[in-house]
């Protein structure tokens, strides 16, 4: 009966761990508005039945916005006017993308697949078995695809068949959240954390292990306390590498090394945004910080959002914007955090962060939507 229980908790929370924080979003704040949001456009897609646990962030390319829906078809579309140019019904449950690389996309599939198609209609070219899901999109560089699968993997295949070139392979704790933070590229190396609170540095040729250090470490006595996944994207600037852990720790690390530079507790699990002298990051409550990239200082707290905050930020110009649970886009600016502007997407929740591209933020809810937003002061 115990062993059932157990098995039922992780069930329960492999479906809702993308979303740990399930306390009352906190009412819409009043403010004083300085951004006027509108829709460029929007188009309806096909809805999720239930919603996505991976990343299916869209991309702009060329003037091109490639999208997939909630029933794995995927659309391009005109950017700035949103015509459709073409569609194509997949053979598999996308659960991850998408990445352009030359004249190819690149989608992760709940089939433990990594697929290529053609990016000029959307065709098959190379399909390529992994050991499980795969979550967040493919990074590319030097002639290579890197993957994270579910299960903890990381692997490199080659960008012109698929073919493998390696595998890097850690311990999975027994409960992690459902998710993994997608991998990076930069000067031969890749670099991807872990559900057991480590970041590795990784040769892009060979898959030797270069350094690896503790974002977090498990902590508590349950096995929910413990949780210590690194399922924040890592972000590389100049010299170093920024990467957060939930339960745990946002750190800085010198790339050549490995050796941490700052450290500051802090619980989080979506992506950073950042600009010439700050770190942005939501944590697990929907509080939105500000950082000091060099010293981890905190310069501001945006507390409005507890428990509402729902994407990870995203520079657009002089604010930044996050997506909240019931589908509002929030401006903040990024000089003190205070809220400057919302827009209301859809009654259905926001999928992933919102795209910046062209001074446009493309927007997919949960109902199948895709919308572009113009905003201005």
């Amino acid at each position: 009966m115990r062993a059932l229980s157990f098995s039922l908790l992780v069930l329960l929370l492999g479906a809702c761990a993308s979303a740990p924080d399930s306390g009352k979003p906190a009412p819409l704040a009043s403010f004083t508005k300085e951004v006027d949001a509108k829709s460029a456009w929007s188009r309806p897609m096909g809805a999720w039945d239930t919603p996505p646990q991976g990343d299916t962030r869209p991309v702009v390319v060329d003037g091109v916005l490639y999208v997939v829906d909630g029933k794995s078809r995927l659309r391009a579309y005109r950017a700035r006017g949103g015509s459709l140019l073409w569609e194509r019904r997949l053979e598999a449950d996308v659960s991850a993308g998408i990445t352009a690389a030359g004249d190819l996309l690149l989608l992760g599939t709940r089939q433990a697949e990594v697929l290529a198609l053609a990016k000029k209609d959307g065709a098959p070219v190379w399909r390529a078995a992994v050991s499980s899901e795969v979550l967040t999109p493919p990074a590319v560089g030097e002639g290579a695809v890197v993957v994270r699968a579910g299960d903890g993997k990381l692997f490199a295949l080659d960008l012109r068949d698929g073919a493998r070139r390696w595998v890097v392979d850690r311990p999975v704790p027994t409960l992690t959240l459902r998710g993994v933070g997608a991998a990076v590229i930069a000067g031969g190396s890749v670099y991807a954390g872990f559900a057991n609170g480590k970041l590795l540095a990784v040769s892009l040729r060979d898959g030797a292990v270069q350094w690896e250090v503790a974002v977090a470490t498990p902590q508590g006595r349950s096995e929910l306390e413990r949780m210590v996944d690194v399922d924040v994207q890592p972000l590389v600037l100049d010299d170093v590498v920024y990467a957060a852990a939930y339960h745990g720790r946002i750190v800085a690390v010198a790339r050549a090394n490995g050796r941490v530079l700052w450290a500051r507790d802090l619980s989080a699990y979506n992506d950073l945004a950042y600009d010439a002298d700050n770190i942005y990051v939501r944590d697990e409550d929907g509080y939105v910080w500000a950082l000091d990239r060099r010293s981890g200082s905190a310069l501001w707290k945006q507390d409005k959002l507890l428990h509402r905050a729902w994407s990870a930020p995203v520079i657009h110009g002089h604010y930044l914007v996050v997506a909240d649970v019931e589908g509002y886009l929030h401006w903040l600016a990024r000089g003190d955090g205070h809220l400057a502007g919302r827009f209301h997407i859809s009654d259905k929740r926001i999928v992933g962060a919102p795209l910046v591209a062209d001074e446009l933020l493309y927007v997919v809810a949960e109902d199948g939507s895709i919308t572009a937003v113009r905003a201005h002061r």
